[in-house]
């Protein structure tokens, strides 16, 4: 609606915003529409496994799916029943390896202080670490009203992959969970950590409708670790495309230098 699509750039992006730094030596090798300020879809639950982890709660505490964590706005589908009961630890590991909004929705609601006290944390994080065009509403991402700008989340990616943890779980390929009787096996909603042409360090898709397609990485590539931003791209596997043009892009013309 802003006309960001309309912005060309070198590598013919499908993605209206992009942004890449060299997380070292902040470096800005691509930018396009950075700082313009969209709804973020699911990027929105790395905040969410932020605040979790330093909230210091216990990792094994038992978490029940209520019906208030049914998604109402969207109607997304959830394999995670009214009444089902998880680790506050698998419940992590489900919204940000496979972006499960009632995994999500149970971290932030069951926090002490409830849903509330979690959203006025994930913005106080985000003023703290000086992402000054962010602002969330919820920890799922399902409302248009997340909003962040590329230069922001790339912010956030570059301190949330200071934990081990969520790094680990953010590029873990699957994992299976028992509920009651049952096994669920869940996969990663980015199929590029699997892929051995990439070193990703943590990640995190994203989408609805008001967001279009989205992803943050942290990548090792041609010997330099980068953030790469994609928002808004127009294609469902477009922004997996833009990945991969940069990438390439990188590889050519961005190498490390190596001292001989």
């Amino acid at each position: 609606m802003a006309g960001l699509h309309d912005t060309l750039d070198s590598l013919s992006l499908k993605s209206s915003v992009a942004y890449v730094i060299d997380q070292e030596t902040q470096e800005i090798l691509l930018s396009k529409n950075d700082q313009a300020v969209l709804p973020i879809a699911s990027i929105t639950k790395l905040m969410t496994g932020v605040i979790v982890r330093e909230s210091n709660l216990s990792m094994d505490e038992p978490i029940m799916i209520s019906q208030e964590d049914v998604d109402t706005e969207k109607g997304s589908r959830s394999r995670l029943m009214v009444g089902a009961t998880l680790s506050r630890g698998e419940l992590l590991h489900l919204a940000l390896m496979a972006s499960e909004n009632r995994a999500a929705h149970a971290l932030g609601r069951s926090h002490p202080g409830g849903l509330s006290e979690f959203v006025k944390l994930m913005n106080a994080k985000a003023a703290k670490i000086d992402m000054k065009d962010t602002f969330y509403v919820e920890p799922t991402g399902l409302s248009s009203k997340n909003q962040s700008s590329a230069k922001d989340l790339a912010t956030l990616v570059g301190f949330a992959y200071n934990d081990l943890v969520l790094r680990d779980l953010s590029t873990s390929h699957s994992h299976a969970v028992s509920v009651g009787n049952k096994t669920l096996q869940y996969k990663t909603t980015n199929n590029l950590v699997r892929s051995p042409n990439w070193d990703i360090g943590l990640q995190k898709t994203g989408y609805i409708s008001e967001a279009g397609q989205c992803l943050v990485m942290q990548a090792q590539i041609a010997g330099r670790k980068l953030i790469m931003v994609f928002l808004d791209s127009a294609g469902r596997f477009s922004r997996i495309a833009d990945a991969e043009r940069v990438r390439k892009w990188v590889e050519t013309y961005h190498s490390a230098r190596i001292n001989s």
